[in-house]
């Protein structure tokens, strides 16, 4: 019985370590305890700092068993229900839709984003410039598209860094291209050294990316799903809402950039690491390659995706109908045009996506336990209960703290809501109620960069397949983050303060 036990916990969350396994099973056995101790709010709480220990430890156990066993629980416990979950899920429906479709149809457009990417990256080798680039991309397209989509784009092209180097490295061709012509030994601890560097370079270049999704996507009323509630409870058209938020998102977005130069200038923060030459020398010989060899079915490829790319830009820009349709639109096209027609292929597609999928399910496991055991009212009492002068910055920085731990769209409903009824109500004016308009959409898109808890494209990142091969963790995105979170946050708390 004794070995059957032993094989019971050996089997348990897997390879993730002894230490992680016993506080996991801790967490289950000691919350029905707090829970008639303490009660359901502050248990809530617990959970929730819980929560976020297991998405911390994403590199040892993927947080939808661990998360997972705790959002049972939680159902389990009453905290919440199934029906409130259910309408947690349907009522983001269109977030799951774009995962599902959205994502794949990426998948089938890396070759050419592939190769405009490498391009890029053997003809501008200032590592600020790129940096740069990547951000000011980022932020654009975040603009218009979702930030998940671009997140999407850029795990696809750093993945396809990382792949096209660990081919070449690993085969025999390597040394010839590397013109060192070095021992084996020699040249295996070269590799090492290589590869370790760049999978730093590639938390740089991944890292201002998803920030400039965040600096984009809170200037527009499309740009993040939070925007759209705002701007329908403020009556807000498109122009309109970028010009309410302007006062706050322009002096951000001019920051941020400033910012991205200064950490690759100053090499703060694990920013400032370079592209290792080796990798360089490989990645031009791969463009170099390519170009010699390409055929005309691949030029066909590349055209058919173009092609789909500018009917995505387009769809998304003009909304003619909802991101996860337009994204299986794209898998139609592509596979169609481009002869994917067996299953097990288009399947491939799927593998990055449906795991996060899940995860984010279990997600508004917890969301939904904040709703019902109403976490966060108590907070959204006390800031309108403030001075009218006093409210905009006062929710902004509840909304950006709130916005940290729990999922930014949720907060953002909660709150405008609460103030929405709070104007209707009389109990303040129209010019009252747009100010805070501004001090919810703003802190709940700008703070929440802190964590990969608040934006989903940077949980989407963290539980990502490059993020172990690069060994990004949740400790190092939030490090990496910290002088962002700082900085933009400041400047964001500074433009309510004086020009809302």
């Amino acid at each position: 019985m004794n070995t059957f036990s032993t094989a019971l916990f050996h089997n348990f969350l897997g390879h993730s370590g002894n230490n992680f396994k016993f506080t996991i099973i801790a967490f289950l056995i000691l919350n029905p305890i707090l829970l008639l101790m303490l009660g359901s709010f502050i248990t809530g709480w617990i959970i929730i700092a819980e929560f976020i220990f297991c998405l911390a430890m994403a590199l040892k156990c993927y947080p939808l068993q661990s998360g997972g066993l705790l959002a049972l629980e939680v159902i389990l416990l009453q905290l919440t229900s199934p029906d409130a979950l259910y309408e947690e899920v349907k009522g983001n429906f269109d977030v799951i839709l774009l995962l599902m479709f959205m994502v794949a149809g990426i998948f089938f457009m890396q070759q050419l984003l592939l190769l405009i990417f490498t391009k890029v990256l053997i003809n501008l080798r200032n590592k600020a410039l790129l940096c740069i680039v990547f951000c000011s991309l980022s932020a654009v397209m975040s603009a218009f598209l979702d930030a998940l989509t671009v997140t999407a784009v850029l795990i696809s092209v750093c993945l396809g860094f990382y792949s096209v180097y660990h081919r070449v490295a690993s085969g025999k061709d390597f040394n010839d291209i590397y013109h060192n012509h070095s021992s084996d030994e020699e040249l295996k601890d070269e590799n090492k050294r290589c590869l370790e560097q760049f999978r730093y370079f590639l938390q740089n270049l991944l890292m201002h990316g998803v920030i400039g999704t965040a600096l984009g996507g809170v200037c527009t009323m499309v740009g993040e799903p939070q925007n759209l509630v705002v701007a329908h409870e403020a009556g807000w058209s498109f122009f309109e809402f970028f010009r309410r938020m302007s006062v706050v998102t322009m002096p951000v977005l001019l920051t941020g950039l400033t910012l991205c130069f200064a950490l690759e200038k100053f090499k703060w923060f694990s920013y400032g690491v370079q592209l290792p030459d080796t990798v360089f020398k490989v990645l031009q010989h791969y463009d170099k390659t390519h170009n010699q060899n390409i055929t005309i079915e691949q030029k066909a490829k590349y055209v058919i995706q173009g092609i789909a790319i500018i009917f995505l830009i387009a769809a998304l820009a003009l909304q003619w109908a909802e991101v996860g349709l337009i994204g299986l639109s794209v898998i139609v096209l592509l596979t169609a045009f481009n002869g994917t027609i067996e299953e097990h292929h288009i399947g491939e597609a799927f593998k990055e996506a449906l795991p996060f999928t899940a995860l984010l399910v279990v997600f508004f496991t917890i969301v939904s336990m904040i709703h019902e055991q109403a976490l966060f009212e108590p907070l959204i009492s006390y800031v309108l209960n403030l001075p009218a002068e006093s409210q905009p910055a006062f929710l902004f920085t509840i909304n950006g703290i709130l916005s940290m731990i729990s999922d930014n769209v949720f907060v953002a409903s909660v709150y405008i809501s609460e103030v929405k009824a709070a104007y209707s109500a009389g109990d303040m004016t129209k010019e009252q109620f747009e100010h805070l308009a501004v001090a919810v959409n703003t802190g709940t898109n700008i703070p929440s960069v802190a964590t990969p808890n608040g934006q989903a494209a940077f949980l989407f990142l963290l539980t990502s397949a490059v993020a172990p091969l690069i060994r990004l963790s949740y400790l190092k995105m939030v490090w990496m983050a910290l002088p962002y979170t700082i900085v933009l946050s400041l400047v964001a708390l500074l433009s309510i303060k004086y020009f809302v």
